[in-house]
């Protein structure tokens, strides 16, 4: 027969990691030589910026720069990123 363990009435330890700021938290606590706050001023001037030109700027692909905006600008900043397309059929990128 199997040996079991004997139960316990302790819970297991936590596991000690990274938990997820909340979004007031991060806003409050920019700094501005970061990629990401570069990236947000960028995003928060009237004219917005397009994928392409982020790509060029950061050096990013062009699938980067939307998992950018999904991942840490909407998600854990919280931020309305919108978009809207130009004249010549780009789409432009600002922060509402």
């Amino acid at each position: 027969m199997a040996k079991t363990r004997p139960k316990t009435s302790k819970p297991a330890p936590r596991r000690a990691g990274k938990r997820k700021p909340k979004p007031e938290q991060v806003k409050d606590a920019k700094r501005p030589d970061t990629k990401q706050a570069r990236l947000v001023e960028m995003l928060r001037t009237p004219e917005g910026a397009t994928v392409a030109k982020i790509a060029k700027t950061f050096g990013w692909q062009p699938h980067t720069v939307r998992g950018v905006f999904a991942g840490a600008l909407k998600k854990k900043l919280g931020l309305t990123v919108t978009s809207d397309k130009a004249e010549d059929g780009e789409r432009v990128y600002r922060i509402a």
